[in-house]
């Protein structure tokens, strides 16, 4: 998406702390978290780059200032809004309730099928291979240009690799394409490539970190052949 969430290559934001160990949650609150994305994914509400897109909404600042699982929460709430299964009164009022009573427990299901549907999705995840009998355009070794637009709504297709040329280290066959499914249209499958670009070509001669490479994933339509 064309905005502060497409945050690789933007510099300015100050280190990125990596501690030496950290917890799986930080908080209680992001179990809860976690286990929303079971349930409206298993009943279709959306698939995984539509839930992106749902944290796309966020308004920009909240998200830079809010912590990770706080956008899983959102973007549910999102869906479940849309969907009409949720109401924004009553998330407000439940909200209202925990903060006067942050003892209180939290409301328990049991759902033995719920459990064992992440056990597996946990574990193996969920393949966006989809098959097509489309034909591809490319190969490995092809030297190929990320197209520089700005597409409408949700994309793959990161700020920092539009416009710059690379080759095609892998091919993958087709995949769900993100800029259809995530802005609620069909898989439309498309295939996928690893594409390997230097950090000059990246970056500029002055700013790349010498001898660097990084490998990006882009679908066929975000491509062009380069002679």
């Amino acid at each position: 998406m064309n905005g502060v969430h497409d945050l690789g290559g933007t510099d300015g934001l100050g280190p990125v702390p990596v501690p030496a160990s950290e917890p799986l949650f930080g908080a209680d609150w992001e179990k809860a978290a976690f286990g929303m994305f079971s349930m409206p994914f298993r009943a279709g509400f959306f698939g995984v780059d539509a839930f992106r897109f749902g944290i796309e909404q966020m308004h920009p600042a909240a998200y830079l200032l809010s912590p990770y699982y706080e956008h899983w929460a959102h973007t549910v709430e999102h869906y479940g809004v849309a969907k009409g299964v949720l109401d924004e009164a009553e998330i407000d009022e439940r909200m209202q309730y925990f903060l006067e009573n942050p003892d209180a427990p939290m409301p328990e299901r049991d759902d033995p099928d719920l459990l064992a549907f992440v056990d597996a999705v946990v574990k193996a995840g969920a393949p966006a291979g989809r098959p097509s009998d489309k034909v591809a355009k490319y190969a490995v070794g092809d030297r190929v240009t990320v197209i520089d637009d700005s597409p409408h709504g949700h994309t793959r297709k990161a700020r920092y690799v539009r416009g710059k040329t690379g080759v095609i280290e892998m091919a993958h066959g087709t995949m769900i394409y993100p800029d259809s499914a995530g802005n609620g249209g069909p898989d439309a499958p498309e295939h996928v490539y690893t594409v390997k670009f230097t950090n000059e070509e990246l970056w500029g001669a002055e700013a790349a970190e010498p001898n660097g490479v990084v490998y990006f994933d882009v679908w066929e339509p975000y491509i062009e052949a380069t002679s």
